[in-house]
């Protein structure tokens, strides 16, 4: 299977750093243009952009925050601005915030909702006004395992709940823009992410023994999974959740 992607432009959204930053530097490697996004730090997002034009490719950083409409609406002018037009999107950005049920505060669930949920929203709606102009046009989105129906766990209730959100906004939207526009999610297990470098060594050993695999996911590997769903390859999938958890999920 030979996956290219030569002049489609794809937006990767929270790609400065680990599964987002794997996925940019893939999409540009077969080609296709790409949008680098960050939050805040800007200096991390140009070292990413350089890294793709040093080796030839094509590449834009657009510093926005995807919870707030008026930072979207500029991601995309952009992503015009410099290329055109969309093809691709990777909606990827998120946070966590780890607390126990009693310590969860409104403010925190509002603060995940914002950019776990709010954030792909907007930036689908956005994208889209794009894509339906052409009758094409792929959006993949960053769930989790948590967000499967089994897989919620007790001390990251918000992450949890908001990536079921994402799962269940994939599954809606995908019938919503159909038949133009594949919407699909990857839903990833533990990866090598500065997210799970928090872990000790003890917990990581547990992970590992509650895998199938029994091995932690590189971003890599994630990376190709949504490299699938973004191809032509993948033009007869929509409304999918392409899980890649090292089969934790199982347990």
């Amino acid at each position: 299977m030979i996956i290219k992607f030569k002049n489609k432009v794809a937006v990767v959204t929270g790609s400065s750093r680990g599964i987002g930053k794997a996925t940019v530097l893939l999409f540009a490697q077969k080609g296709a243009k790409v949008v680098v996004n960050c939050r805040t730090d800007r200096e991390r997002g140009r070292e990413v952009v350089d890294e793709i034009k040093k080796f030839g490719y094509d590449a834009v950083l657009v510093q926005a925050d995807v919870s707030k409409s008026k930072d979207v609406k500029k991601l995309f002018q952009e992503t015009i601005e410099a290329f055109g037009t969309v093809d691709i999107l990777v909606n990827n950005a998120g946070i966590i915030r780890p607390k126990s049920f009693f310590e969860l505060s409104a403010k925190d669930l509002e603060k995940t909702f914002s950019t776990n949920v709010i954030g792909v929203f907007l930036c689908a709606q956005e994208a889209t006004k794009i894509m339906l102009k052409k009758k094409q046009g792929k959006i993949i989105n960053i769930a989790s395992m948590r967000g499967l129906p089994h897989c919620g766990r007790e001390g990251i209730m918000g992450y949890s709940v908001s990536k079921a959100a994402v799962i269940n906004f994939t599954k809606t939207l995908a019938k919503e823009l159909a038949p133009h526009i594949n919407v699909n999610a990857v839903a990833p297990g533990f990866t090598e992410t500065e997210m799970n470098k928090v872990l000790d060594e003890k917990t990581r050993q547990s992970v590992i023994k509650d895998t199938y695999l029994k091995r932690f996911i590189q971003p890599e590997e994630i990376a190709r999974a949504v490299l699938y769903l973004a191809s032509g390859d993948a033009n007869a999938v929509t409304c999918e959740v392409l899980v890649v958890d090292s089969g934790y999920s199982l347990k």
